[in-house]
């Protein structure tokens, strides 16, 4: 059998040294890195991963798409799918940012105590703080798709009714709509009741931006499990700790970035090991949630 080739597709001019460094500890025996890839000049590399190898040695070659600017490498990705043909294609994983297997993390861990898209009469109701980013847009997405009513918050009322669009096509559920957020927290306001009501609560902002603060902590009194994927002090929900993975405060459940991050972690050498294994492997979030539930 050949050695694992991976090539890496990097929007960025310079490629990610943390999925480097994954996809090594993943067990990828040959890495090349390409940085300043565009749709434009993407289909000379793809060629070169589908025509060198034939049979069963194809198997052994596979392409990881990434970089910090998630548009740019959605549309690389996009040119990547389009430019296999027949059986003449290699494994593909998808997760600039790594908003995909971070996304697939954060709904994993809200359903290790919620029976998310488990048919239950009455949905549950997810708040996504932040929910226009690469991360949040996934988490709504991937949150709708398992049947929550979900609200995607944005301090720009129409970037998140743009967000809601999208995430209602993608999901196919008519079950989301946006809400304005502040900070300050202020009782009364539309927020206010979302927040109070929600089972789950995702914020999913930038780095050091506090999107619920102790007042909004405290109307959340009847959420199940709040989720906060910032690593970065101070936190973007009030009271929750980075390296929180399921502490328990009074009835709700608290999971921070560090506390998610293994789990993402280990979808993110899972879906390495899967691309090596399956070439018509195609992995986006909705397929690495589906690998993330196979491994918990």
């Amino acid at each position: 059998m050949p050695r694992r080739v991976l090539i890496q597709l990097d929007a960025d001019p310079q490629p990610s040294t943390f999925d480097a460094i994954v996809a090594v500890d993943a067990g990828t025996e040959v890495l090349l890195r390409h940085g300043g890839v565009t749709a434009e000049n993407v289909v000379p590399l793809v060629h070169g991963a589908m025509f060198t190898r034939g049979g069963g040695d194809l198997a052994a070659t596979a392409i990881f798409v990434g970089g910090s600017d998630v548009a740019a490498a959605e549309s690389v990705a996009e040119r990547v799918r389009k430019t296999f043909f027949g059986p003449v294609r290699v494994g593909l994983l998808v997760d600039p940012s790594g908003a995909n297997t971070t996304a697939a993390a954060a709904v994993l861990s809200a359903a290790r105590h919620l029976p998310l898209g488990g048919g239950s009469a009455e949905p549950f109701s997810a708040v996504v703080l932040g929910g226009t980013g690469p991360v949040g847009l996934r988490v709504a997405r991937l949150l709708a798709g398992k049947g929550l009513t979900v609200t995607i918050a944005s301090r720009s009322l129409p970037r998140a009714e743009a967000a809601v669009a999208r995430v209602a096509a993608e999901a196919g559920s008519g079950r989301v709509s946006a809400i304005e957020s502040h900070v300050p927290f202020r009782p009364g306001t539309p927020l206010a009741r979302v927040i109070a009501e929600a089972d789950v609560i995702v914020a999913a902002g930038a780095a050091s931006a506090v999107l619920l603060d102790a007042a909004g902590r405290a109307a959340a009194s009847t959420a199940r499990v709040l989720v906060d994927l910032n690593a970065v002090p101070p936190a973007g929900i009030e009271g929750v700790l980075a390296d929180d993975k399921g502490r328990i405060d009074r009835r709700t459940v608290l999971y921070g970035a560090l506390g998610v991050g293994s789990l993402k972690m280990k979808i993110h050498r899972a879906a390495i090991e899967r691309i090596f294994t399956d070439r018509e492997a195609v992995l986006d979030a909705e397929e690495l949630l589906a690998l993330g539930e196979s491994l918990v």
